[in-house]
């Protein structure tokens, strides 16, 4: 038995659940998301609660029980609470504003960025007190939040010798230190 998979997961009280063969929609306050369950899973709803089965009982098919399950959950919360990923733009000159559907930084290449922001995504810039900007990305899929952060985060990975380039909030850098001048004895 997956230990996940048999866990039911609760539906709160503005979130509707429909299952259509193997169509999973969910609904609520932030939006709608749909996945399609694979083939040996079964999904029902029954007393307010979402159940996952399996007749496949081999590896695959506890590995899928257990996926499909937690893929589920993170629908559910995601209609409800939503998701948010935020990232901190370090170094002298980088900048990040959101203007339309397009986040533009500057990130001290030769061009400007242009990132194309998915819909069901949101996108803010802030400055924090020490005048870096933090970008805050929200939405209700899990899956493409996490992408878009990490698209994102790919334009300039934070560098080991001064620490800037783009990072999640929280993260920590690991620093090296850098060359050393000696002095010819002789």
């Amino acid at each position: 038995m997956s230990r996940i998979g048999k866990q039911p997961i609760a539906i709160p009280a503005k979130t509707k659940v429909e299952v259509k063969g193997q169509l999973v929609a969910v609904e609520g306050p932030k939006g709608k998301l749909e996945f399609t369950v694979p083939p040996p899973i079964t999904v029902a709803v029954k007393d307010g609660k979402v159940h996952a089965s399996t007749t496949q009982l081999d590896r695959i098919g506890k590995s899928r029980w257990g996926l499909t399950r937690s893929l589920i959950a993170n629908m559910v919360k995601g209609v409800n609470d939503g998701y948010t990923k935020q990232l901190l733009v370090e170094g002298v000159g980088f900048r990040a504003a959101v203007t339309g559907a397009s986040l533009n930084l500057q990130l001290g290449y030769s061009h400007p960025i242009n990132f194309t922001i998915p819909k069901g995504i949101k996108v803010t810039v802030v400055d924090t007190a020490d005048k870096k900007p933090q970008i805050t990305i929200e939405g209700t899929d899990k899956q493409l939040v996490g992408e878009v952060a990490a698209c994102i985060r790919r334009f300039y990975k934070p560098e080991p010798y001064k620490g800037k380039g783009i990072r999640f909030v929280g993260e920590q850098v690991r620093r090296k230190a850098g060359k050393t001048v000696t002095s010819a004895g002789g």
